[in-house]
């Protein structure tokens, strides 16, 4: 008489045993690599994942909600409307780092779009109702108050960007993830000074951004008598570096050099120069910030750019609120990082 049938699938599916196995580790050390505990080196850290997916284990999610009391979700919280979401490749690959990284430690990501300050409320009540382990909230605006909302909460939280403005940094309670936006906007108007070119402008973001902030003091950094009018507001769309680039040129006809703080930005400023008769790179050199390579590989020329990790920046986001989960940073949790960058040069400059 046949035994009772077994669930084929369950039986082969792989065990933290097999992980540490296939690792090189003790079960104990891939326990902690899979849970988002600190202290286990580098290289030790990278088997584990390596062995994780070469297996396909799956965390016990039941299991280890009994271990850890925590609800398996991180709320990623990002200060823009729908519309920019998903017009701007910034946004999508920083999302697909959180994305990763959180399924590799077997969290959900939901994310919370802000509108504008009538949404803070909706906000307020989801983060209250202890649905979520942390937070991950990035494209912060320094007027907005949306940090205020996430720390009456005392949700575990990192940032995405330097919250504040420049010079006010934040407590040991709100580590943030960002680039060198000064020091790589600094060495995009270093390049276009380096090629001769004199009249020089910049394609500013909105400012009551940070990063935008600190490109902006990038390019004064190198040229710090430059005439105000060289200088236009944007808004980090292709669109408004389009507007901005017109009254440039309607107001420094003579340009022969533009900095813009986005490669979206860039791609419109590089439409009307077009449009205008002028040449790029003879007659104007043209310099954008990301490295979205579905823009700046795509453009006509192709674009000279600052490079940012912004798909490891996520990652880093998530391991660093991992971190903060466990406890493992010590009593005010793990550090700020800034990364750095690096200038990509391409045909427009």
């Amino acid at each position: 008489m046949p035994g009772p049938s077994r669930d084929s699938a369950s039986e082969a599916r792989p065990t933290l045993e097999a992980v540490a196995a296939r690792a090189g580790v003790s079960r104990a050390t891939a326990s902690r690599v899979v849970n988002g505990g600190a202290g286990v080196r580098k290289p030790l850290a990278e088997q584990v994942r390596r062995a994780v997916e070469e297996l396909g284990y799956v965390p016990n999610h039941a299991a280890r909600t009994l271990v850890t009391r925590r609800n398996g979700a991180v709320a990623v919280i990002v200060d823009e409307p729908e519309s920019r979401l998903f017009s701007d490749p910034f946004f999508s690959r920083q999302i697909r780092g959180i994305s990763r990284e959180l399924t590799f430690h077997d969290s959900q990501l939901v994310l919370l779009l802000v509108e504008g300050r009538g949404d803070f409320d909706r906000v307020a009540r989801y983060l209250a109702g202890g649905h979520v382990d942390g937070v991950l909230a990035f494209s912060l605006h320094t007027d907005g108050g949306l940090p205020s909302v996430i720390h009456r909460f005392r949700v575990p939280t990192v940032y995405g960007g330097r919250p504040g403005r420049p010079g006010e940094e934040p407590g040991p309670g709100a580590p943030y993830v960002d680039c060198d936006n000064r020091g790589g906007a600094a060495a995009a108007v270093r390049h276009l000074v380096s090629l001769g070119r004199h009249r020089i402008a910049h394609i500013a973001g909105p400012r009551d951004q940070t990063s935008a902030l600190d490109r902006i003091d990038g390019y004064r950094d190198v040229l710090p008598g430059a005439d105000p009018a060289m200088v236009a507001d944007g808004d980090f769309t292709a669109e408004g570096g389009a507007r901005a680039m017109a009254e440039l040129l309607d107001r420094v006809p003579d340009l022969d050099a533009v900095f813009a703080a986005n490669d979206l930005m860039a791609s419109g400023a590089l439409r009307v120069l077009r449009e205008r008769g002028r040449v790029v790179p003879d007659g104007v050199a043209l310099v954008g910030f990301d490295d979205m390579g579905s823009i700046a590989e795509a453009t006509d020329p192709p674009l000279t750019t600052v490079r940012q990790d912004v798909e490891g920046m996520g990652r880093l986001m998530v391991r660093m609120l991992m971190e903060r989960l466990s406890g493992d940073g010590g009593d005010e949790g793990p550090r700020s990082v800034v990364t750095p960058t690096e200038l990509v040069r391409r045909a427009s400059a």
